[in-house]
């Protein structure tokens, strides 16, 4: 019942971001690309799964559905699971050495992201979710309650 309530909640959240965005609300979303894929369509990122796909910038939204440890094997990595509308599981890889920690976050809570897909098995991992730092790799982003870590 409980994980049900979260999928309504959410459900509910998307409609109200999609109301706000189509009233003409906005987010700084300047550095997305226009390559990447519309943030209320999860197609792209589907595709780019079956076809095993490597260094696809997408774009998505979804809620969280696992919150993992961080990953501290070199650069270190926030790491949670996003369910999409379709169903399909993604990994967020989020570089906290370079951008700020999502926080706070939660399971349940709605997130939208910004980054580079690489495929695996599990549903893919998106991650260059930041801003580069030498200016050469298009800036990514993860957008929850309101703020924009990059």
């Amino acid at each position: 019942m409980k994980k049900l309530l979260i999928v309504v909640v959410a459900l509910a959240a998307v409609g109200l971001y999609q109301t706000f965005s189509d009233k003409g609300g906005s987010f700084d979303t300047s550095s997305s690309s226009s390559s990447s894929l519309d943030l209320h369509d999860s197609s792209a990122i589907s595709r780019a799964f079956e076809e095993h796909a490597d260094g696809v910038p997408v774009e998505g939204q979804g809620v969280v559905v696992k919150l993992l440890p961080d990953d501290n094997q070199g650069s270190r990595h926030q790491r949670f699971i996003v369910q999409l509308e379709s169903g399909q599981t993604i990994l967020i890889a989020h570089n906290i050495d370079l951008a700020s920690r999502v926080s706070p976050l939660s399971e349940g809570a709605l997130v939208s992201f910004s980054g580079e897909y690489a495929w695996n098995p599990k549903g893919g991992v998106v991650h260059w979710t930041h801003r580069d730092p030498d200016g050469t790799h298009i800036a990514g982003w993860v957008r929850s309650n309101g703020k924009v870590f990059q």
